[in-house]
């Protein structure tokens, strides 16, 4: 057994439900999964894996100064277990911005991975890698398109690891999605601070929050 790999596992499903319930806490457990996920990929000679931990760390770093930054206003989010920026819309420059960097990235990786590996599915594996670029960025902004973001990724990511004959890891991605999907729903409920009617019409999100023990570095 890979102590390294079960506990970044584990970490990464507290990522994930920390990142639903809109927690600034999701930072500092995201900073430990990446320094072990660097290790980690490093030992079994993921360069390429152990160079993207190194952006995603710094990401984190960003996002936890991101989220600890008040509003020009001095007020603190509402509704949130944590952190002073509210969750907001990304607005629609910014997304179409974003939307080009991405599909700049995508074909890009897309290219690397077809001219000089043996990958059997570039277009796949880039376009995974590529929304997780943008999408840890966006949730550092605390947008809450950013779980659109990674419902696409770990849908994807879902099938590629089944295709891969890695039944765990596509069977965790499939969790993701469904919290993934729940997170949304609440997040947008915080956004309009009503979260007493998320609870009453997706009460499995509210159980997820309520009992459940995570997508930086999960694409």
């Amino acid at each position: 057994m890979n102590y390294l790999d079960a506990t970044t596992a584990a970490l990464g499903l507290a990522y994930i439900v920390l990142e639903y319930r809109a927690s600034i806490w999701m930072w500092a457990v995201g900073a430990v999964m990446q320094v072990l996920g660097i290790v980690l990929y490093f030992q079994k000679g993921l360069y390429a894996d152990c160079g993207m931990e190194f952006y995603y760390l710094a990401m984190t770093a960003y996002g936890w100064w991101r989220w600890n930054h008040r509003s020009p206003d001095g007020t603190k989010a509402a509704g949130t277990d944590g952190g002073d920026v509210a969750i907001t819309h990304i607005p629609l420059r910014t997304a179409m911005l974003w939307m080009a960097i991405a599909a700049g990235l995508w074909a890009a990786i897309w290219y690397v991975l077809s001219h000089f590996t043996d990958s059997n599915v570039p277009v796949a594996d880039a376009f995974t890698t590529a929304l997780s670029l943008v999408g840890i960025w966006a949730l550092a902004h605390k947008y809450l398109e950013q779980w659109l973001v990674w419902i696409a990724v770990d849908v994807v990511s879902c099938w590629l690891y089944f295709l891969k004959d890695i039944p765990f890891k596509a069977s965790l991605y499939g969790l993701y999605v469904v919290i993934a999907v729940a997170g949304f729903w609440r997040w947008r409920c915080l956004m309009n601070h009503d979260v007493a009617s998320c609870q009453s019409h997706y009460p499995s999100a509210a159980h997820v929050a309520d009992e459940s023990p995570r997508h930086a570095g999960e694409g």
